[in-house]
């Protein structure tokens, strides 16, 4: 065997979400966000078109992102639709994490490839950064919420018209033991032919 597989599939078995209300305030340094980056880019992307691309916020560039968040949050949900929990969060949770990274697929000049493929190729990246940050001990959170797919947002990380937010990936050193979770069996959800 060319890996310990043992060793992967505990990896991938031991990946949570961890939001960042469940942070520490130890940060999380640029060299492993770079590896954590690193690892996305080695996702499978049909046609080589590596579709991923990144806004990492740190340190004061976080205040920022809180305080867009908030703003088009009020901005676009109706009144009476509106949380203060909701609100409370969008404006918390870059505050309280260590590191920030928007989530971006830009499209192809030329679209030979299907917009979902390229979805699809952004979202594997991100399973990749959520293995090298639990390999980390680092606590990851993907965030999607309403907003994050508005020209408003585009606008804030400078995306082209075909370009698109994915989501926001909160990084943390955890507060909190390690979670543990279960799956079903694979029996319940494959058929074999």
């Amino acid at each position: 065997m060319k890996y310990n597989l043992s060793e992967i599939l505990d990896l991938i078995k031991d990946r949570r979400t961890i939001y960042p209300e469940q942070y520490s305030s130890r940060k999380v340094q640029k060299e492993q966000v770079e590896t954590i980056l690193n690892a996305a880019i080695w996702a499978p992307t049909h046609g080589n078109t590596q579709p991923w691309r990144f806004t990492v916020f740190m340190d004061d560039a976080k205040n920022n992102l809180s305080d867009f968040l908030a703003e088009t949050y009020l901005k676009l949900t109706p009144k009476e639709k509106q949380n203060d929990m909701k609100l409370a969060k969008m404006r918390n949770r870059p505050k309280l994490a260590s590191v920030v990274i928007a989530i971006c697929m830009s499209r192809d000049e030329n679209e030979k490839i299907k917009e979902i493929e390229e979805i699809e190729a952004v979202a594997c990246g991100v399973q990749n950064m959520y293995l090298v940050s639990t390999a980390f001990g680092i606590g990851g959170f993907w965030s999607t919420p309403a907003l994050i797919y508005s020209n408003e947002m585009k606008e804030f990380l400078h995306l082209s018209e075909k370009d698109s937010c994915l989501g926001l990936f909160y990084l943390g050193y955890p507060a909190i033991e390690w979670p543990k979770s279960h799956r079903k069996p694979i029996e319940y959800l494959t058929t074999w032919k």
